[in-house]
């Protein structure tokens, strides 16, 4: 039986892509832009060979994506820019998967009274996707939503150190490095090495860099494949927790929290 609603099915879809239904251009553009898996930047000829599709239309498709913004021109190579994440955030919005994280930031923020966020990177700037509030310590409203410069927040931090080095230069090249107190890190090759440390360590700290005060670790939600796609962050107040507070009791229960949540992604996803 399964044997027969395969064929069944291939049968059907080999007549949809003789229909006048059928959207060739769409198909194409979707064969591009996965010819870069595992590969930060191609060539025309190399999407090509990749694609399987000739090369003036793979050089089409390219030179579209990059006035669209999904993708960028260097000597010669074309590189995905982080805006191609959104076609991804769109399927896990449609599915409701970022409300999967709130009963785990209720968790969270029962634990340590404090509030709680998933976030996501959007181009240079962090938006929360969710959010559960219980103390309000800065002087920003934020709710599910809000855009913050990833630069001087931990989650943006966090997200931007997972980035391939291409999209990273891309980052650098739009941002606007603001410094929000004296202590924000605007000088990009410190903020370089800061993202490789953070790297290496698996969270992210945020201490004063975007209100004086402030607190707050990350760390990352990761996809069935083992890529970050959110971070989990619990922001607190220096005026109430220490540093060494936040790190030796807030961070490993904010690592257990998106550790849960991506794991839950994953379950969800092959449901």
């Amino acid at each position: 039986m399964s044997n027969e609603n395969s064929e069944n099915s291939n049968e059907h879809e080999d007549d949809f892509k003789t229909s006048g239904e059928f959207l060739k251009t769409l198909e194409r553009g979707l064969m591009v832009i996965k010819s870069f898996q595992d590969s930060p930047s191609l060539t025309i000829s190399e999407a090509a060979v990749r694609s399987g599709l000739p090369r003036p239309v793979t050089r089409r498709v390219l030179l579209t994506l990059e006035n669209l913004g999904y993708a960028t021109l260097k000597d010669g190579r074309f590189s995905l820019t982080t805006k191609i994440l959104s076609l991804g955030y769109s399927y896990l919005s449609s599915h409701n998967i970022w409300e999967i994280a709130q009963p785990y930031l209720e968790q969270l923020s029962k634990k340590v009274d404090e509030s709680s966020s998933l976030s996501i990177l959007d181009n240079t700037h962090v938006v929360y996707v969710a959010r559960v509030s219980v103390n309000k310590i800065m002087k920003y409203s934020l709710e599910v939503g809000t855009r913050l410069p990833a630069h001087a927040t931990s989650p943006g931090k966090l997200l931007l150190a997972y980035l391939p080095e291409n999209r990273l230069d891309h980052y650098f090249k739009q941002a606007e490095l603001q410094a929000f107190t004296e202590k924000t890190n605007t000088n990009e090759a410190k903020i370089r090495e800061e993202l490789k440390v953070i790297r290496e360590n698996g969270w992210a700290l945020s201490h004063d860099q975007l209100e004086l005060g402030l607190i707050s670790v990350a760390a990352p939600v990761r996809d069935i494949r083992g890529e970050i796609v959110g971070a989990v962050n619990c922001p607190t107040h220096s005026g109430r927790v220490d540093i060494n507070k936040v790190i030796n009791e807030y961070l490993p229960i904010v690592l257990e929290t998106a550790e849960q949540i991506s794991n839950n992604i994953e379950f969800e996803i092959i449901q």
